[in-house]
This record gives C-alpha cells, sequence and structure tokens, in this order.
C-alpha cells in the first residue's frame, strides 16, 4: 500500500533490534491492517513487548487490534476478542476480553478470516466510541525517552 506512513524513528529504533523476519512479518501485518482500515491511528508502545495499537481515536480504549513483537515472535491481537464471531476458532488465549492469533507466516493472517475478524473489531470499536475524534490516520508514540 503506497500510502502507508513509515514507522516513527523511537518505534524502529527498537524494532531493528528484532530478528529480521520478525520485522517482515510486523511490517506486511501493519500493512494489511491499514490496508483495511487506513484512518486508523497507531499508538506505539513499549512494555514488555514492542506494541502497535490500532485505534480509531487515540486512546487504547477504543482500540480494535494490535501487534505485539516479543523476542521471538508475535501476534495479531484483538483487544475485544472474546467478543468477536470466530467461527473458525483461530482465536487463542484465556483472558476476560482480549484474544490473538499467533503469527508465524504471512498465511496466518493473509486470509479471508482473519479480515473478517478484523472488520468486525473495527465495527465493534466503532459502535462503542464514547467521544469521536479528530485524530485520524495518525501515530502517536506512547514509548518513554530514557
Amino acid at each position: 500500500m503506497a500510502g502507508v506512513k513509515p514507522i516513527l524513528p523511537d518505534f524502529g529504533y527498537l524494532l531493528n533490534f528484532k530478528e529480521k523476519e520478525l520485522i517482515h512479518l510486523f511490517y506486511d501485518l501493519r500493512t494489511f491492517i491499514l490496508e483495511l482500515h487506513p484512518e486508523a491511528n497507531e499508538l506505539l508502545y513499549h512494555t514488555h513487548a514492542l506494541t502497535t495499537v490500532f485505534s480509531i481515536s487515540d486512546k487504547l480504549s477504543d482500540s480494535f487490534c494490535m501487534i505485539p513483537i516479543y523476542s521471538n515472535h508475535l501476534n495479531l491481537g484483538f483487544n475485544k476478542g472474546t467478543l468477536l464471531k470466530d467461527s473458525q476458532q483461530l482465536l487463542a488465549g484465556t483472558g476476560n476480553l482480549i484474544r490473538h492469533i499467533p503469527v508465524k507466516h504471512p498465511n496466518d493472517y493473509r486470509n479471508e478470516a482473519v479480515k473478517h475478524l478484523i472488520k468486525d473489531a473495527i465495527t465493534l470499536a466503532i459502535k462503542d466510541v464514547k467521544k469521536p475524534t479528530k485524530i485520524i490516520g495518525q501515530q502517536i508514540s506512547k514509548i518513554k525517552k530514557k
């Protein structure tokens, strides 16, 4: 997708410490999500994982999915995964709301079933939003500077 913005430098710096295969998967999955919802804002975090969260506002509570990158794997996470219709049982996890799809190859997410999950998560986030936002298609770094 030609319109996908480059990742912010503070996130990119940390991303470069990951294995090349994870970096390529991250960028491809990020592009896949932004092709489905180009208006999404990206909230960038570095906590227990390096994570980009896709939100319909500038708030974490309005997010629909995320990509946490760990030491040797990444996931496609859904903030309200238990509320999604997962007819193919792709979602893993045991939390009250969050579910994820383990990602090892592009075919783990580049398919119609995952596309429907993401679209359903977007619809749910839009329906649940408390206050509309004027921030659209932005990257917002939540990474603490040292």
